[in-house]
């Protein structure tokens, strides 16, 4: 995104070795300590842009606030400077340290992996970077009681506010806790989907390695592929999965690896996401990571995954079904796709301007078809969130099932254009039944319903018409 800048959080300490402080900031350079992890990413550094070194632990006494008897995550920043080479072998950056032995301590946002790429575009982030490059000082009593940290370091009273974007899906990689994930958790948080069909989706997984939810708009897809990604990896919070988006200007070169210009006007090869998510895979084979693909038959599925379409089967993941890239880096001999890599994708099925998805596609992933569930599941989830009574919401069920037949009748339409139940599914108490299903249906779902019969008044005000409830 435009105007986004990107900071580097670097280690100077490598599988237990020495700390390379000293010899980083006398040599003007950070080298990459490990041979065969994080190549890719240091390559992506780009001259100019701002680095820190920092070392992560936890401390439990001798802070400088109330941390309740409760192990503190702890970044130390020892120097920061600038990129003004990167030699593009994945090891080594020249770097101008402008400032050293600062010695700076910053508390619970932090990151313990040996490189930390910051964005100034999330609000705990542009205070982690304002703390670290221009000396202003952390605000300690809006990190306890973020989110995150309120339970076990915060405040009893609510007496700070926060932006609504911080959530605890958006801190990084935490060294206090992961929240571990598994089906009986994904079933607690809402979802209509039949346990054992779930069930199959995560057996198909571990088995076949790819996936696709298909269905109509509204049945949950990008919220279930996102559950199922935590189940896979183990836990939430985790940046060992990672999602896009196909659409129909992507192309190998975005998603898997092509030339770009550089900051000095050179074409530099870089690796897109997906060959991202496998290197990290295969430099972490201890942990199961997830790439979600929303759309995937938006783009071109077979154009924008080249050689990956055959490397994707579950016997083909191993070096000796390696392939030779398309753009090939000098010394690379082939590439395979981890065991340890799971791809999940979306498919609209009601978006007529979407292409066929071909059967090469087909054939490396499992289908598992999502509908519409009005059901008593969505009924007593409803009940619960929202205090609706549940005659209120039966009514809402028989309209809204009514409608669908009438979309699953129509000759021109089918099951594929019905409607989900994610329109009208609330996690808060709502104090107005009529404004609320009014509101959803005026804005949200009537014009879908206007493009499916834009040539037919008729069928069209049938279809509203079996959602009018004027007695709610």
């Amino acid at each position: 995104m435009e105007g986004i800048k990107t900071y580097w959080f670097l280690s100077a300490k490598f599988s237990g070795g020495l700390d390379q402080t000293e010899r980083f900031i006398k040599d003007g350079i950070w080298e990459n300590g490990y041979e065969n992890k994080f190549l890719n990413i240091v390559r992506s550094i780009a001259v100019g842009e701002k680095v820190a070194i920092k070392s992560t632990y936890n401390l439990k006494n001798n802070l400088p606030f109330n941390n309740k008897g409760q192990p503190v995550s702890v970044m130390e920043i020892k120097a920061i400077g600038t990129v003004t080479k990167n030699h593009q072998d994945g090891k080594l950056l020249e770097i101008d340290w402008q400032k050293t032995n600062l010695n700076k301590k910053w508390y619970f946002y932090t990151n313990l992996s040996s490189i930390w790429s910051v964005k100034d575009d999330f609000p705990l982030s542009k205070q982690l970077i304002d703390f670290t490059f221009y000396d202003k000082p952390q605000n300690i009593d809006y990190f306890r009681n973020a989110p995150y940290w309120k339970s076990r370091y915060g405040d009893e009273d609510d007496y700070f506010q926060y932006d609504d974007d911080i959530d605890n899906d958006d801190v990084n990689q935490q060294s206090i806790v992961k929240q571990n994930y598994n089906l009986i958790d994904l079933i607690k948080e809402g979802c209509f989907v039949d346990e054992q069909l779930i069930s199959k989706m995560i057996s198909s997984l571990n088995r076949r390695k790819n996936i696709i939810l298909q269905g109509p708009p509204g049945t949950g897809k990008t919220w279930l592929a996102k559950r199922l990604a935590n189940i896979i990896v183990g836990y939430k919070n985790s940046n060992n999965i990672k999602s896009i988006q196909f659409h129909p200007g992507m192309s190998y070169e975005d998603f898997i690896r092509g030339y770009r210009p550089s900051s000095d006007g050179k074409l530099v090869l870089v690796d897109g996401p997906f060959l991202e998510m496998i290197n990290m895979a295969r430099n972490d084979s201890q942990s199961n990571y997830v790439i979600i693909i929303e759309e995937i038959n938006r783009g071109n599925p077979a154009q924008i995954l080249g050689e990956m379409l055959t490397l994707l089967e579950a016997d083909k993941r191993t070096p000796s079904e390696a392939l030779e890239l398309t753009y090939r880096r000098e010394h690379e001999n082939g590439l395979f796709i981890p065991n340890n890599l799971y791809v999940i994708g979306t498919m609209n099925l009601a978006d007529r301007s979407l292409a066929m998805v071909d059967f090469a596609l087909r054939r490396r992933f499992a289908f598992f078809n999502l509908s519409p569930n009005f059901d008593e599941s969505w009924l007593n989830y409803m009940i619960e969130k929202t205090k609706l009574s549940r005659q209120i919401l039966e009514k809402i069920k028989n309209a809204l099932n009514d409608l669908n037949q009438y979309v699953t009748d129509e000759r021109m339409l089918g099951s594929a254009f019905t409607i989900g139940h994610s329109y009208l599914t609330h996690d808060n108490v709502i104090p107005d039944a009529l404004s609320w299903y009014n509101d959803i249906i005026d804005s949200e779902i009537k014009p879908l319903l206007e493009e499916y019969w834009f040539d037919d008044k008729n069928k069209l005000e049938t279809a509203l018409n079996k959602l009018v409830l004027n007695d709610l």
